[in-house]
């Protein structure tokens, strides 16, 4: 299957693309959004981020036929300011982040995240780090599978699933990803089993957080961001399920909030606010988006801006 940008438009206007600025692809993928950006940037520079070796492999020859002025970065997003220190960037004028995982990891089975195909269970973005799939699913302790579960995949049968599987290998280890679709098809009701969506999905999706540790990484990585943005920048994020997007949903109340100042203090001002958000209500794809790619119908962009740097900050009072 093709991979497909999602939004890819609706990011490309709400970044505010200047042709001389520095931009932040954090999860470059396949290069689809980046290679959009990268056209627009002829005098600017271009910063990419992924876990995903072959993914880097594919897309530095595609961002090939769109400028040099691009360099791509093996590391988690959540490292970016940082791997940006070492290259002497201190601010950038914009930052996207399209969350989850891309359709080329999903359709290749011997990645192990899909519930679709036969394979050991792996499910890791970075495929250099040991914690995989298969550690979790075999050696994780009753309580903390059914944490798990219940967290991370919102799965209301997660204490069932997690019992059957601590059962299963006793026996002998779960070592490929149909092994486990079994067991969790198992655990299931038949009425939830007949129900729309397939069985294994909640927890495989809750594996697979756990394993790349996605939503920790997630909230350092959007205050980095946050911290990174310059004056008029804007932070771009996509994100796929619930989980994600309650994260990136508080911290930009958060950072755009005004707190209030002590009223037993001498000082009555309301502290400044450095951010605003853009979008009050949430975008999500078309319906043309949408039947041309149904992975788009979770999709929910949020986008905010910097309006004030840490100078007009400290110059207000």
């Amino acid at each position: 299957m093709e991979h497909f940008s999602v939004m890819k438009q609706e990011c490309i206007e709400n970044l505010n693309i200047k042709n001389d600025g520095i931009y932040i692809d954090a999860t470059l993928g396949r290069a689809g959004h980046a290679s959009e950006i990268l056209k627009k940037i002829p005098n600017g520079l271009l910063v990419c981020f992924d876990l995903d070796q072959e993914a880097i492999n594919k897309s530095d020859e595609i961002l090939k036929n769109f400028g040099s002025n691009f360099k791509i970065i093996h590391s988690n997003y959540s490292d970016m300011q940082y791997q940006l220190q070492q290259l002497g960037i201190t601010h950038v004028d914009g930052i996207l982040m399209d969350l989850g995982v891309s359709s080329p990891q999903f359709d290749d089975a011997s990645r192990g995240f899909s519930y679709r195909y036969d394979s050991r269970l792996d499910m890791r973005m970075d495929t250099t780090q040991t914690l995989d799939a298969h550690y979790v699913v075999n050696h994780y302790e009753y309580d903390q599978l059914m944490k798990l579960f219940f967290e991370y995949g919102e799965e209301k049968f997660s204490k069932q699933i997690a019992k059957n599987i601590i059962k299963t290998r006793a026996i002998q280890p779960i070592n490929t990803t149909l092994e486990l679709v079994n067991v969790i098809k198992q655990s299931l009701p038949e009425k939830v089993l007949r129900s729309k969506g397939h069985p294994a999905k909640k927890v495989f999706q809750a594996i697979r957080i756990e394993v790349n540790k996605e939503l920790e990484n997630l909230e350092i990585a959007i205050r980095a961001a946050l911290k990174l943005l310059s004056k008029n920048g804007r932070l771009c994020v996509i994100t796929f399920h619930s989980l994600e997007d309650k994260i990136v949903k508080r911290i930009f109340k958060e950072c755009s909030t005004s707190k209030k100042v002590n009223p037993k203090l001498p000082m009555l001002t309301e502290e400044s606010v450095k951010f605003k958000i853009i979008n009050k209500k949430v975008i999500v794809a078309s319906e043309q988006e949408i039947q041309e790619n149904n992975r788009s119908h979770s999709a929910k962009l949020r986008v905010i801006e910097r309006v004030e740097d840490e100078k007009e900050s400290e110059n207000r009072y």
